[in-house]
């Protein structure tokens, strides 16, 4: 399956790993690269650039295939030192970056000097358009089903993914709610040339998390899902367990929301220990999309990325038919999906 997005990168299928605190780590993204696809390391999960050009080193070890790494780009309280970080991933060797949170306007002049390719994420045209202009080769557009921070504009996948695709030139990937073939397929029709996928790996073998988070995941459906921060303005999507409840119960109190008040909840360091790596579901913060209502199973990254790649051929090759008979029937297939498909740069 050949689109821009897997000619940019060098990679066999465009499906990339998304950046996740502390889950994109060696394990995970070597055994999507392995795959096929494109995994990341998260460059904010190790402590230090030094630690992280340590890491690249491990995923090295592990893959010969290509793989990137994600540099978020947030206000904190304590400085982060993100020009280490991105040039401790250019001393590594990788020459593909995934940034988020603000504009890495800054970065890309380094960036572009070691031929590094960057995939901005957005969460709006808008942002999406400001990226292509100051020279991203890609970017990954985010839903509102997504895990993590959806933005403020509550834009779902099915309006936002065409709405980028009509105003941008350079490719663009799918992020947010994605979880299997079919979505992927939809995804490439909207405008899409890849998919990004942070939840439905972290149900994966090789997710470095307890495996309660895993089967929770396999046990739960799309409304179990929670959007704290709102009165903030800095929305984030979570699993609905008891501390997202305590958290919205602060928010909705009459007044402004004292974040110190909700800081023992939140911490990062307690979803961290009690839930990534204690098991224990209920006891700290843990983010996921609402595409939980469509994991079923822990499969393998290799697995998964071979069922996806399956199921995308089909639904492309099903609607293809469809329209050329004129008729569309849920089980129908005919023609190749290779056919119709050059609309979206689609091999």
């Amino acid at each position: 399956m050949r689109t821009r997005i897997t000619e940019l990168l060098g990679i066999e299928v465009p499906i990339i790993q998304g950046g996740m605190m502390w889950v994109g780590r060696a394990q995970l993204a070597s055994a999507v690269s392995n795959a096929g696809g494109l995994g990341i390391l998260t460059a904010l999960t190790q402590p230090s650039p030094e630690e992280l050009y340590r890491e690249i080193q491990r995923c090295r070890d592990l893959t010969d295939k290509p793989f990137g790494v994600n540099l978020t780009l947030l206000p904190t309280i304590n400085p982060v030192p993100y020009a280490e970080y991105a040039q401790a991933a250019i001393d590594g060797g990788v020459r593909i970056v995934e940034t988020a949170g603000r504009s890495p306007e800054e970065f890309m002049p380094l960036f572009q000097q070691h031929g590094v390719k960057v995939i901005h994420k957005c969460t709006s045209v808008r942002h999406s358009l400001k990226a292509e202009a100051i020279g991203c080769d890609a970017v990954s557009v985010d839903g509102f089903e997504c895990a993590g921070h959806p933005g403020e504009d509550d834009v779902t996948n099915l309006v936002l993914l065409p709405a980028a695709a009509a105003k941008l030139s350079i490719p663009m990937v799918a992020s947010g709610g994605i979880g299997n073939g079919r979505q992927m397929a939809a995804a490439m029709l909207l405008g899409a040339e890849g998919v990004n996928m942070g939840t439905r790996f972290v149900a994966t073998r090789e997710a470095p998390v307890h495996h309660n988070l895993k089967q929770a995941m396999v046990d739960a459906d799309e409304r179990q899902t929670a959007l704290i921060f709102r009165s903030l303005r800095n929305t984030a999507r979570v699993f609905r367990n008891s501390v997202a409840e305590q958290v919205l119960a602060i928010e909705g109190q009459p007044g402004a929301t004292d974040f110190a008040d909700l800081q023992p909840l939140v911490a990062g360091v307690r979803g961290r220990e009690k839930v990534l790596e204690g098991g224990d579901i209920e006891d700290g913060i843990w983010t996921a999309g609402q595409v939980i209502g469509l994991i079923e199973d822990i499969p393998s990254c290799a697995e998964l990325l071979a069922r996806m790649v399956t199921e995308a051929r089909a639904e492309l090759q099903r609607v293809n038919a469809a329209f050329a008979a004129g008729t569309l029937a849920s089980n129908d297939a005919g023609a190749t999906a290779e056919e119709g498909a050059s609309r979206q740069n689609i091999h």
